[in-house]
């Protein structure tokens, strides 16, 4: 009897998601669909007010040069740190010690670490507001989110697979480069980007850094862009106005993330799927 009564509990709260996030899409695609067009997504915005006239092309540009930063400034060390906690580090305090900082980290909210990114890169180091200190913020928020992934993944390589490198004379160098990391690529690029899906998603460390109402698409790191979020933030707070607009730019900002979510998610399964294939 609790079998069945935790099975249809289970059930229950499955379909209530799928039905909330259903009705999520539906909902702002309604609401969004009269302004989502060819020119809404080619073009940048125009017009005395913001999002009256033009599109959203550039902050779409923006979002994909701040998301690609922060992966390369975060996801480079998260995979690094997941690797010396699972094959280097021999002591338990030093783990201890190193994932209790991550832990730290993660429960930093967003908008303090774009304050101590505006202090110190934009300010004290003269950056300036940029996609390079933007990107160094969000590779903060997302390093946590990655590294746990990551660690978990080398986790689940087969101890039997690595103890025969050894025993055949391998280094463990050469056994993460030719058994680990291919073994572990799927679900790897996974958490790279559902860390960079994170990262898209996050409005304040942007605020601070990086993103600005209007500008043209980056063509450098040391150049301020627009961004998705801020642009729906701005849009919303402009009121009636501007809300159809907001919706259209929220409906495209949830697409993108929710084809990243997916491409991951095949992709670690084709890997896996191959892999066991031989």
């Amino acid at each position: 009897m609790k079998g069945k009564l935790t099975k249809l509990w289970a059930v229950c709260s499955m379909l209530i998601a799928a039905s909330l996030i259903l009705f999520l899409f539906g909902y702002v695609f309604v609401q969004g669909a009269g302004s989502i067009s060819w020119e809404f997504l080619t073009q940048p915005p125009r017009g005395a007010v913001l999002g009256m006239e033009g599109g959203i092309f550039p902050a779409i540009v923006g979002s994909l040069w701040f998301t690609a930063t922060a992966l390369v400034l975060g996801g480079i060390p998260a995979v690094a740190v997941a690797l010396y906690l699972e094959f280097y580090c021999r002591s338990k305090k030093m783990a201890a010690f190193v994932r209790l900082v991550m832990q730290c980290i993660s429960g930093i909210p967003s908008i303090v670490l774009g304050l101590f990114a505006y202090s110190f890169l934009v300010k004290s180091l003269g950056w300036g507001r940029c996609v390079l200190s933007a990107g160094a913020a969000l590779a903060i928020m997302i390093l946590p989110f990655i590294e746990v992934r990551a660690e978990k993944a080398f986790q689940e390589v087969p101890p039997q697979m690595i103890q025969a490198s050894y025993h055949l004379g391998c280094s463990r160098f050469y056994t993460i480069q030719k058994i680990v990391l291919p073994y572990c690529s799927g679900e790897l690029v996974s958490a790279l980007i559902l860390g960079g899906c994170y990262a898209m998603g996050a409005t304040a460390p942007l605020i601070f850094t990086g993103a600005v109402a209007y500008a043209a698409s980056p063509t450098s790191l040391f150049a301020p862009a627009m961004a998705l979020p801020l642009h729906l933030y701005l849009l919303v707070a402009q009121g009636s106005t501007s809300l159809k607009t907001a919706y259209g730019t929220a409906f495209v900002m949830m697409v993108l993330i929710l084809v990243s979510n997916v491409l991951a998610t095949l992709y670690a399964r084709r890997r896996h799927k191959k892999w066991r294939n031989g």
